[in-house]
Order: C-alpha cells, then sequence, then structure tokens
C-alpha cells in the first residue's frame, strides 16, 4: 500500500477493509466468537474496533497464514462447532455466501469446506485440486504447479470452514517446509487428507466477493464494487437513484422507499434517511438523520445533524455540525448552522448565520442575519423565542435572549435581552443633509 496506515485501515466503502469483514462475521454469530488476529501496528486495528465487543490475538511475528490461526489456539481451541477463516482484506465477502459455507460443512460432515472461485484468467492463487470422487485432494500453488496444474481455473479464495475440533487436533502438524519458512494454512488440505478426513470446495458465481486487495488500485476497485453494491440494493428496496454511477453512498447508510437521490449526491457514514426524501444534485450528508419527507436542496452539506419531517435545506446550504432542524423548518441558500436548534416551523431564507442558538417554533430570520456566539475566548448563547420576527441584517450578540413574539428592526445590533411581544430597534438614526453631494462634486477653488 506505500503507506503507514495499516492495510485493513484502509477504507473502501465508508468503512476500513476490517470493518467490513468483521460485520460480515457478526451476521453469523456473537460477538464474543469473533477474533481479529493483529501484528504491526495491532493497537491501530485494535482502536478501530474496539467498540464492537470482538476478541483479539496477537500474531508476533508474521509467519504465515497458518501460523496467524494457530496463534489463537489458547482462546480458540476450546471452542466447538465451525471454525470459519476470513481474510482482513477481502471487505466483500458476504454473510449469505457464509452461511452457505458453513451449512454445507455442517450438513455433509467433512473437515473443512474452502471457497473457490473460477476466472478464465486466473491470478497468482492456489489451483484447487480434486480426486477422482470430486473432493479436494491438494492445493496447488502458483510457483510450485505444473503446466497442467496452472490450466485449472478453479482458484482458491483462501476462505475456509473448519470442523473446530478436528482443526486444532492437527493444526500442530503444519510446518514451514517452503522456501519462505512460513507456516501456511493451505497445508491443512493434505494433511486432513493425510488423516482421512475428506474437504470439499464451495465455488461461488461472484469472484468479487473474494477480491482481496493490495494496493491503492484495487482499494479504489474494491470502493465502487461496494457502492455499486449498496446503490443496487437500495433501488431494489424502492429508492430512485438518478444516475447511480456518480452517486457514493457509504455501505452502512439506511435510506427509506420512494426517497430519490439525484445525481453527484454523498450519503456518508452511519446517516438514516426517512421515506419520500429528495437528496439534491450534489449534496453532501455525513453521519445525520433525516425523517420522511425531507428535502435537501443541490449542494448542500449536512454534518452530525438532524432534520425532522418535512423540514427543508438548501440549495446551498451548510449544517455544520449538532444541528436540529424541526418538523416543517426551512433552511434556505447560504444559510448556515453550527449546534443550533430550530424550532418547528421557522424559517431562515437566506444568507444567514445562526451558531450556538436556540429558535423557537415560528421564527423568521431575515436575510444577512448573524449570532455574534464568539467573544475572542468562548462561545455563547442565543435564543429567539417563538413567533419572534428577526428583521434582515440584523446582528445579534450573545449571550442574548429575544422573547417570544418580539420584532427586531432591520439592520440592527442586539446587544441586550428583547421582551416577549416588544420592537427591537438597535441602529443609529438616518439623517439626511439636503445638498451636501452637489456640494461636495462641486470644483474646489
Amino acid at each position: 500500500m506505500k503507506s503507514r496506515t495499516p492495510k485493513v485501515l484502509h477504507r473502501a466503502g465508508g468503512r476500513a477493509l476490517v470493518e467490513h469483514v468483521v460485520e460480515t462475521a457478526l451476521a453469523l454469530t456473537t460477538p464474543d466468537r469473533v477474533f481479529v488476529v493483529t501484528g504491526h501496528m495491532g493497537e491501530k486495528v485494535r482502536g478501530t474496533l474496539s467498540e464492537r465487543g470482538v476478541g483479539f490475538i496477537d500474531q508476533a511475528e508474521p509467519k504465515g497464514t497458518g501460523h496467524a490461526v494457530t496463534s489463537g489456539r489458547g482462546v480458540l481451541a476450546g471452542l466447538d462447532g465451525s471454525l470459519v477463516v476470513l481474510y482482513g482484506d477481502c471487505p466483500m465477502i458476504s454473510a449469505p455466501t457464509l452461511r452457505e459455507l458453513v451449512r454445507r460443512r455442517g450438513e455433509s460432515g467433512v473437515a473443512a469446506t474452502l471457497v473457490s472461485t473460477v476466472l478464465p484468467h486466473p491470478p497468482a492463487w492456489g489451483r484447487v485440486i480434486h480426486d477422482a470422487r470430486g473432493r479436494v485432494c491438494a492445493i496447488v500453488e502458483v510457483k510450485a504447479a505444473t503446466p497442467e496444474q496452472l490450466a485449472i481455473k478453479e482458484l482458491n479464495a483462501g476462505v475456509y470452514c473448519f470442523d473446530a475440533p478436528l482443526f486444532w487436533k492437527h493444526a500442530g502438524e503444519i510446518q514451514p517446509d517452503n522456501p519462505a519458512r512460513e507456516y501456511y494454512l493451505t497445508d491443512m488440505v493434505e494433511i486432513l487428507n493425510r488423516a482421512g478426513h475428506a474437504i470439499e470446495s464451495m465455488r461461488i458465481d461472484d469472484p468479487n466477493e473474494v477480491f482481496g486487495i493490495n494496493d491503492r488500485v484495487e482499494l479504489a476497485i474494491a470502493d465502487r464494487l461496494i457502492r455499486d453494491r449498496k446503490a443496487r440494493q437500495l433501488m431494489l428496496d424502492g429508492v430512485t437513484i438518478e444516475k447511480p454511477e456518480t452517486v457514493s453512498i457509504d455501505a452502512q447508510v439506511k435510506i427509506g422507499m420512494d426517497t430519490v437521490i439525484e445525481p453527484f449526491a454523498r450519503i456518508l457514514g452511519d446517516t438514516v434517511i426517512g421515506e419520500a426524501c429528495r437528496i439534491g444534485a450534489g449534496a453532501i450528508i455525513v453521519e445525520s438523520v433525516l425523517g420522511d419527507r425531507v428535502e435537501v436542496g443541490p449542494y448542500t452539506l449536512i454534518g452530525t445533524s438532524k432534520l425532522e419531517d418535512e423540514a427543508h435545506a438548501g440549495p446551498f446550504a451548510r449544517l455544520r455540525m449538532a444541528n436540529v432542524v424541526e418538523k416543517g423548518a426551512n433552511i434556505g441558500n447560504f444559510v448556515e448552522l453550527k449546534k443550533t436548534r430550530v424550532g418547528a416551523g421557522s424559517k431562515a431564507m437566506h444568507l444567514a448565520y445562526l451558531g450556538d442558538s436556540t429558535l423557537g417554533a415560528g421564527v423568521n430570520v431575515g436575510a444577512g442575519t448573524i449570532t455574534c456566539n464568539y467573544d475572542g475566548r468562548q462561545k455563547h448563547q442565543t435564543i429567539i423565542g417563538a413567533g419572534a420576527f428577526v428583521g434582515s441584517n440584523s446582528t445579534i450578540v450573545a449571550p442574548a435572549e429575544i422573547g417570544e413574539n418580539a420584532y427586531l428592526a432591520a439592520g440592527s445590533v442586539i446587544t441586550e435581552t428583547v421582551p416577549p411581544d416588544a420592537l427591537a430597534v438597535g441602529r443609529s438614526r438616518q439623517v439626511n443633509k439636503p445638498g451636501w453631494a452637489r456640494k461636495r462634486r462641486a470644483p474646489r477653488t
């Protein structure tokens, strides 16, 4: 990867590669039965996965795939059932595929079932060799394969389901008798065969499921594949995506039916969008929650915010962080919110900045209004009561409180509390000087 970041922490489809794999594993079993083998910079991997409740196994030295698995003997050998082995850099393996893998091994009673796939132009993966009965008798790596074996198109994908007690009974027989002096998990095929146990392969039709990442070109391919899969599933679930090839939707996003996503939108993180919404072209929504019938105008940025049912934001609005826009409220073009709650039915339609503020229901904020929330040392709150009318180009110097149904005259600088139902005028009185401009234009003597 040519990176200071562990490969499995590079991101595709909105998650680190290993997060995709762990989430898939958690679809099959409980966190206490999922273990991640870590090595170099393992503390970063542990930090990324710490909230998922999975276990960790330390591989002190990288001595091969077999060594990675057997490093967990102390915690894994006592577990019954099936032992499923996955790669942390293959993010697209699906839960249905793994369920079928476990089912097949359990019903057939074989010692192991491995995932294989067929490619017309095979990469440098091990070839799966079958005996006359169709059982797997060997996995031959490319470097050791004969021309006849290289002609085999069935490839070992590196995903296995073992009978757990049998695996641990024979795992100690893996030896580093290869040029790299590493312990290869593929050797278990020969070991189990030698002990008289059967092994089967399960071919999958979609080779993308076992697509592994080794460089940033492959990372970009994986990102596209994951997002294509997500968009397809959303469309099958009733979401309209216009020009889906232009839209970026993270794998964990949830979107309700009859919502429309316009071209070039980006919907990221753990965002949840309700039903019958419209997300405008070029909009970016990050870690936010939108209710039903919400409209987000084109080129609007929404970050870590909540928009309740029938709220409207944009076009060209910015909801920067930690905002709540209540039902039916309207945030218009070139309006920025930061840590602000906008009450139900309230409006800020043009060119305003509202930071660290609370607006009651039915407030109207005129164009050019700003809340001066920072005094150079700390932030202060502005509270605007329900039904208040804030005239255009008002400047509210926090801390400030505007009472319910109060009026602020356009162009006012507000530095004191405004009582309910009052009119606040905070500007100099206009003075007209007749003839002044004409005298200014007169030539000087």
